[in-house]
Order: structure tokens, then sequence, then C-alpha cells
């Protein structure tokens, strides 16, 4: 696999360990359906306990049966799980970083017991509700809100593009708290089987198809008072959750162009034209070498990324720098792939076309490449260009 500047030798045994167990659990076990379930528009719900049962869900957390891995290794899972689909790493992502660990770093112990085992074992699924129909880059303009009636809260709204809805068990639903001054945003855990709630599915999506996405609508659904996450208000909950799933499709954008780049690569050599393999034109060196070279750029990024998040000093806008280059690099060299691929390419027998397919909607959810663009320009200049 492509490691041009050795970045994997100084891997420690434990993230080895990681990286070698769910490149195999994909070969194995999705990777040779993968396709297919793309074009069915399906996800392979079979694999979640499986999954579970490895580890592959938060697996940066501590406590609670979670393995407490090093970031890197929470990197190099999701790099793995996106070599394969989009759509793997989506539902490994939204189940670790957007229902867990809001629930480990802002919920009661109470609901840290309840929840996070089993979601950790992949005997429970988990959504994130943040997004609206309304409101997608502007998410602190919600209208999903929330009163307080008594010993509980009664909830109304609806939350749209929602990976794994139509399979939860538990929605963190952010909306805002009406019976508090100033309507403050609150986090609220809402099992998907109360009466008011509905998860319809979403179909005839040309991206990302093999992954689940749905709405969430919520008509009068009454919560307990101790389904409220008591550790955060405001925009820093939704926000800190997006800061941990974006740090690995980051990572993960960098598996998807791997996968491109291995299956170029091994198709130039293969595929003989002209009295010989294509591998020897310059043309196709020409691509070959400017894949490479942009996806170590992106590997250095997301190697460094978890350097600083492991000591504490990763800043969300370091995530959008890395997050923003990856996934465009990613984007830009699927199609790269799929071109020296020639008309083999457009086929669900190699994967070029399908990464490029899903990478459109990776380059669009978790903050638009556009939005990522204004926080670095904010960043950098401090003047921010969205308000």
């Amino acid at each position: 696999m492509l490691d041009y500047l050795e970045l994997e030798a100084d891997l420690g045994q434990e993230e080895r360990m990681v990286r070698d167990t769910a490149r195999e659990f994909v070969e194995e076990n999705v990777k040779p359906d993968i396709g297919e379930h793309y074009e069915a528009g399906t996800f392979p719900k079979e694999v979640i306990p499986e999954m579970g049962e490895l580890g592959f869900y938060a697996p940066n957390l501590d406590g609670y049966g979670l393995p407490n891995l090093s970031e890197t290794a929470y990197g190099l899972l999701m790099q793995e799980l996106e070599a394969c689909d989009s759509g793997l790493r989506s539902m490994a992502s939204v189940q670790g970083a957007l229902v867990m660990y809001p629930i480990h770093a802002f919920g009661s112990e109470a609901q840290k017991e309840r929840w996070l085992p089993d979601l950790g074992e992949g005997k429970a699924v988990g959504c994130f509700g943040l997004t609206e129909p309304e409101h997608g880059s502007n998410p602190s303009a919600m209208e999903t809100y929330a009163e307080k009636e008594g010993d509980e809260y009664v909830l109304n709204g609806s939350k749209t593009w929602i990976t794994n809805s139509p399979i939860s068990d538990v929605a963190v639903v952010w909306a805002r708290d009406r019976s508090a001054e100033d309507s403050p945003v609150r986090g609220f855990l809402v099992e998907t089987d109360r009466d008011g709630v509905t998860t319809n599915k979403i179909d005839d999506k040309l991206s990302l198809r093999a992954s689940i996405t749905g709405e969430i609508s919520l008509q009068n659904v009454a919560v307990p008072e101790d389904a409220v996450l008591p550790g955060v208000t405001g925009m820093k909950g939704p926000l800190s959750c997006l800061t941990q799933a974006r740090y690995g499709i980051a990572w993960g954008a960098v598996g998807a162009a791997r996968d491109c780049f291995e299956t170029a690569r091994q198709y130039a050599t293969d595929r003989e034209q002209f009295g010989g393999p294509i591998a020897r034109f310059q043309l196709q060196q020409g691509k070959l070498a400017e894949m490479a070279t942009q996806i170590t750029t992106a590997q250095l990024l997301a190697h460094r990324l978890a350097e600083l998040k492991e000591r504490g000093d990763m800043r969300p806008q370091h995530v959008s720098m890395a997050k923003r280059n990856n996934v465009s690099m990613a984007r830009d060299q699927a199609r790269v792939a799929r071109e020296m691929l020639g008309g083999n390419g457009i086929t669900t027998d190699y994967p070029p076309m399908r990464h490029m397919a899903n990478m459109e909607t990776v380059y669009t959810y978790e903050g638009t490449h556009d939005i990522h663009t204004l926080v670095l320009g904010q960043d950098l200049t401090g003047i921010a260009a969205f308000e």
C-alpha cells in the first residue's frame, strides 16, 4: 500500500494491529460485496455487530469497555474503513464520534452506563440529529425546540441527511430549550421508538449509496428530564462532536484516495495496449506520480493532526484544513484513477468511480468545502466572512 515516505514505519505495535485488523476485516467481509450494495443502495447491516466485536466504535475513548487507543490508531482505522467505502467509515464515524463521544464527554454517569457499552459493541446503533431542512451550514439557526412540561421535555422539529437514522435505537438530537432564558442549544438522547418519532429513509441518492441516510421527525415527542446531556449547553456541544468526526474524515479520505491509486497502478501494469503495459507511457506515469505526491501530502497532514490531537494541541481550524484538503484531494485523485481505467472504470467492478461519487457527499457534509475555507480565512485574518 502506498506509504511513500514510510510514515507507517514509525507506528507502534498497537497501531499496526489496528491497521492490519481493519484491513483484513474489510478485505474478507465487506469489499467482495460492496459494489452490489452500492448499486442496490443498501448498507451491509450484518457487519455492525462484527465491527463492534472488533472495537471499531470510538476506540479512542476510555472506560465502559472502550479500548482507549491512540489517535493515530483511530485515524488508521478510519483510513482502512474508507478505503473500502465512505459508507462504512460514515457508519463507524457517526456511531463513535457523533453519538458515543457526546455521551462520553457530556453525559451523566447513568447515560454513559446505559448507552456506551451497547453502542461500543454494536448492540445498539445511534445517529446525530443536527442538520435541518432549512439549516445546514448555519446550524445555530435551528428551529427544532424543546419545552419543559412537568418532569419531561417535549420536542418538536425535523432533522435531515442523518446517517444511520432509519436503523438507529437512539438519536442525539440538538434542540433549543425554550424553557430556559435565551433558548440555549441542548443535547437530548431520544430513543427512536418513542411516540412521535419517525425516521424515514432518504432514497434515490447518487452518492454514498452504501450508507443508510434518513430524516428524524419529532412531533410532540416526550422524553424524561434525564434524557438531557447535562454537561454542555450552546453550540459548543454539537460543534465539538463535529471536530471529532472531521478528524476521522481527514484520515478516511486518504484511504479512499489510496485505494484509487492502488487500483490505477495495478491496472496500468496489467493492461496492455500497443504491445505492452500502459504503465510504460509517460502520460500514465505522470498521473501516478502526481497521485502519489498528493496522497503523501494528505498523509503528512493526517499524521501531524494525530500528533496535535494526542497532546491536546489540536484546534478545530487545524481539522478544517485537513478535512478540506484531504477530501478535495481524494475527489480529484478518484477522477484521475477513473480516467486511467478507461471504460472499465465506470463499472462497479472497480472502486474509483464509486469513491469519486462518494467524495461528492464527503466534500459537502460535516462542513462544506467552502465553509471550511472561510473558517481558515477567519483564523488567518481575524475577520469572519459569514457574520
